[in-house]
């Protein structure tokens, strides 16, 4: 199953936050830069995450981005259930009206039990998990000079 890219970012986003020493706050700029997408991206991604209480963003000249404890222990399986807007997975529909087959076919129906049969895999992972413990590793790396390059 292929994912869509606003997933993506905020999967990346989430996972970098999660990696980030406790309490760190990063700025959507340094967040961008870290997952190598545009800030415009991510600054959607980070709102979205914030709605579902994934993140904590505190305002103002020393204020950032930090992963919530909610956040952490978030399974991956459910917070791609809540960013996949698509009703179906598979486009039954052409340039001329729906598909001829649509009314007995059962394509859509075993695609969306497949996709929730992936969806359920990942419920046993935590974004926490995705990353590596603290201090070790090239993520602790880059983030360490990310971090030391923050206002």
């Amino acid at each position: 199953m292929r994912i869509n890219a606003f997933t993506d970012v905020c999967l990346r986003v989430a996972m970098l936050l999660a990696a980030a020493p406790d309490g760190t706050l990063l700025t959507s700029r340094v967040i961008a830069d870290g997952v190598g997408t545009p800030y415009s991206h991510v600054s959607k991604a980070i709102i979205r995450l914030r709605g579902l209480q994934i993140v904590e963003v505190v305002r103002g000249r020393f204020g950032g981005v930090r992963i919530s404890a909610a956040g952490r222990r978030t399974t991956v399986g459910w917070l791609m259930r809540q960013l996949d807007t698509r009703a179906d997975v598979a486009d039954c529909e052409t340039p001329h009206g729906d598909c001829p087959l649509s009314g007995g076919c059962g394509l859509r129906a075993a695609l969306r039990r497949a996709r929730e049969a992936f969806y359920s895999e990942l419920d046993n992972t935590t974004i926490a998990s995705l990353v590596p413990r603290r201090g070790t590793g090239s993520v602790a790396l880059t983030l360490t000079t990310m971090i030391g390059n923050t206002p």
